[in-house]
């Protein structure tokens, strides 16, 4: 009988299984992809961001209502702890001008091979195209295997299964059906850090797919973020609009559509624009005196266009009061949520009502859960890791607690 298995070999599940080796636990990690940490290694293509390092009463508001609920586990595993366990890796760390925190490598290979080695010398193994299907009568654990079905008996079991996105990575949420059919309540898993749908203009789409919106300020409702985006073919993403995807995905999935506005100049004022655009044009074109007037960007100019041609007015024909109001306050109608397939992570999951103090599953003694696959999200920014190493952690402590009993 195996101590402890570990199903999904992710950031949350090895962390899990570094926390019970070095309990004294014997530990088998499964995962149905060929090798560990497969979206672990995307996260970090483009530089991996592990954590933050804001002040904790602020890191911990990113969570949103979820942040009670993490609290524990955080607090138990805070990113100065991440960073401290990164930098015994060999993998030091290094904060950008954005607060956020990065390997000094930049990449997450380093820093995987560097933990599946220590993980390798505790004694931790690992079971690769092994792909959980639930549980027999008997209460072992069932795995599709190439070499047929395979029955597993464990004294404790860490479900650590990811969410929904990028499900070819090995997260596609196949776990719900199982654990519902034990009678956990399972949250659809929805779309989050992700893109929204937009029906561009062809000249618009056509132009500026690829083209960059800096320094703007996004805002729906009450709700207003200033970062950067990202103009798609199909319509908008990019920090900022991740920042804002739960408040944005919840109007479009409530309403059909949602009313986003960006602001291109957030720093000017109406006023103050309006006097910079009462200015002669002379011999100019529009397009190069909002450019030299207003110093916007011939994607922010193209928004402004896309407006007009809605309203059904030349751009020409505003005037420059009209031209200040829309610089910050352009509408962008948003038809529809990217796929989650897409999404940079999911929301929804299992309740946190479904676990105790320990992240054990209150109708299954014996089995916790830990990671994404819980009912918590939270932006880019390091967030998103920092959570997931933090109960994958507290999983681990909670597993060893149930088997030292």
């Amino acid at each position: 009988m195996t101590d402890v298995a570990v199903i999904g070999a992710g950031p949350a599940g090895l962390m899990a299984a570094e926390v019970l080796a070095q309990g004294g636990a014997r530990v088998t990690v499964y995962d149905a992809m060929p090798s560990a940490g497969r979206k672990f290694l995307l996260a970090g293509r483009g530089g991996l961001n592990l954590t933050h390092s804001e002040p904790l009463p602020q890191f911990m508001a990113r969570y949103r209502e979820a942040a009670p609920k993490l609290q524990a586990a955080i607090d138990a595993f805070p990113p100065d702890a991440l960073r401290a366990w990164s930098e015994a890796l060999g993998e030091p760390t290094f904060v950008g001008t954005s607060g956020r925190v990065f390997p000094k490598a930049f990449k997450a290979s380093p820093l995987l091979r560097a933990w599946l080695r220590r993980l390798d010398v505790a004694g931790v193994r690992f079971a690769f195209r092994h792909r959980w299907i639930g549980w027999d009568d008997g209460g072992r654990l069932q795995f599709q295997t190439p070499e047929g079905a395979l029955a597993i008996a464990a004294k404790a079991t860490v479900l650590a299964l990811g969410g929904a996105s990028w499900p070819r990575l090995g997260s596609d949420g196949a776990w719900g059906d199982h654990l519902a059919a034990r009678g956990v309540a399972i949250s659809k898993l929805r779309p989050a850090n992700s893109g929204f749908t937009v029906a561009w203009s062809d000249v618009f789409r056509d132009r500026f797919e690829g083209q960059p919106l800096k320094g703007v300020a996004l805002t729906i409702g009450a709700h207003t973020v200033r970062g950067e985006a990202m103009i798609t073919r199909s319509g908008i993403e990019g920090g900022a609009i991740y920042a804002l995807s739960a408040e944005l995905r919840d109007a479009v999935l409530e309403l059909g559509q949602a009313m986003m506005t960006i602001a291109l100049r957030p720093d000017l004022g109406t006023a103050a624009l309006t006097t910079r655009l009462s200015g002669t044009r002379g011999k100019q074109s529009l397009a190069n005196f909002l450019r030299k007037a207003a110093q916007l960007s011939p994607v922010g100019i193209g928004l402004m266009q896309e407006t007009a041609i809605a309203s059904g007015r030349p751009l020409a024909s505003f005037s420059p009061a009209e031209l200040a109001q829309l610089i910050n306050a352009i509408p962008v109608q948003l038809t529809g949520v990217a796929p989650i397939a897409r999404a940079i992570s999911s929301a929804g999951g299992m309740a946190f009502d479904e676990i105790d103090d320990r992240f054990m599953l209150r109708k299954l003694p014996g089995v916790f859960a830990a990671g994404e696959m819980l009912d918590w999200e939270a932006p880019t920014g390091g967030y998103l890791l920092q959570a997931s190493f933090a109960t994958g952690a507290a999983a681990g402590r909670g597993a060893l607690e149930w088997l030292n009993r």
